[in-house]
C-alpha cells in the first residue's frame, strides 16, 4: 500500500518468469499513484482495487479473482526467483494434500538467507510420507505458494489479525482440515524489505500472536503465551 516504486520492480522481476504467471495486484486503498502506474507501465498485470485498506485479507481477494490451481503470493518487496513457481507447481501435482509451500527466502541484495529458513527446516513436525519437504505450522506470506482450493477451504487469512503474525492461524487451520503445510527450500523466494522503521510493528505481531493463542489453543496454552508476551512487552522499549 502506497509503496509504488516498490511494487513497480517487484512486478518487473515478476513479469520476467520463464513460468510468465498470471499476475494480479489487490490494492489496499493506495493514495498514491499505484493504481495509474500499474495501469500505465504493466498492462499484463490486472488490478484488483479494494475500498478500503482490508490487510492480510486483501490476499482472500486475489486467490478469489484467480482460477488457477495455485497461488503465489507476493508483497511489494518481494518476488520468486526464475523456475521456483515451476517447481511449485510440481510438488502440488504430485501431493495432492499439499495445501500451502513455504519457500526458502533470500533477502536484500547480498541474498542473505532469511534466519526463518532454519525455524522451518529444525521443525519438530519432521516430513510425512504422503508430503515433500518439512511439516510446519508458521510460514512467511510474501514466501508462500498455496493450492487454492485448500486456502478457500482453510477460509483464508483471517480478518480479526490484519497484519503481523497472521500465517500461523492460516497454517493451524490448513492443518485442521488435512492439508499439509511444509518447508521445500528448493521453491526460493527474494525479500528486499525497506530499512524504514514500521511504527508499531512488535505490537501488532504480539497482538495477533495471542489472538491466535485464544482463537486456536487450549486455555492453558492461551495463558501462558498472553504471559509470556506480556512480559517481552514490558521489556520492549
Amino acid at each position: 500500500r502506497d509503496r509504488s516504486a516498490s511494487l513497480a520492480v517487484t512486478l518487473r522481476h515478476l513479469l520476467a518468469l520463464p513460468e510468465r504467471p498470471e499476475i494480479v495486484v489487490v490494492d489496499n486503498a493506495s493514495t498514491d499513484d499505484t493504481r495509474a502506474l500499474v495501469a500505465r507501465e504493466f498492462p499484463r498485470v490486472r488490478v484488483v482495487a479494494l475500498p478500503s485498506n482490508r490487510g492480510a485479507l486483501a490476499r482472500t481477494h486475489g486467490v478469489r479473482a484467480l482460477h488457477t490451481p495455485y497461488v503465489a503470493f507476493s508483497d511489494d518487496d518481494s518476488w520468486w526467483a526464475p523456475g521456483a513457481l515451476a517447481e511449485a507447481a510440481r510438488l502440488f501435482d504430485a501431493h495432492p494434500r499439499l495445501g500451502l509451500v513455504a519457500a526458502r527466502t533470500l533477502v536484500g541484495p547480498r541474498n542473505e538467507p532469511d534466519p526463518l529458513n532454519e525455524v522451518l527446516a529444525a521443525s519438530p513436525l519432521g516430513p510425512a510420507v504422503d508430503l515433500p519437504g518439512t511439516q510446519v505450522l508458521g510460514f512467511l506470506a510474501c514466501a508462500s505458494v498455496t493450492r487454492r482450493t485448500s486456502y478457500l477451504d482453510a477460509g483464508g487469512f483471517h480478518p480479526l489479525l490484519f497484519f503481523g503474525a497472521e500465517e500461523t492461524l492460516l497454517a493451524y487451520d490448513l492443518a485442521a482440515r488435512g492439508w499439509g503445510v511444509t518447508h521445500c527450500p528448493e521453491v526460493v523466494a527474494h525479500h528486499h524489505p525497506s530499512p524504514k522503521p514500521r511504527p508499531g510493528r512488535p505490537a501488532a505481531q504480539r497482538r495477533n500472536e495471542v489472538l491466535t493463542a485464544w482463537l486456536r489453543r487450549p486455555l492453558p496454552h492461551a495463558l501462558a503465551r498472553t504471559r509470556d508476551l506480556a512480559a517481552d512487552a514490558r521489556r520492549d522499549p
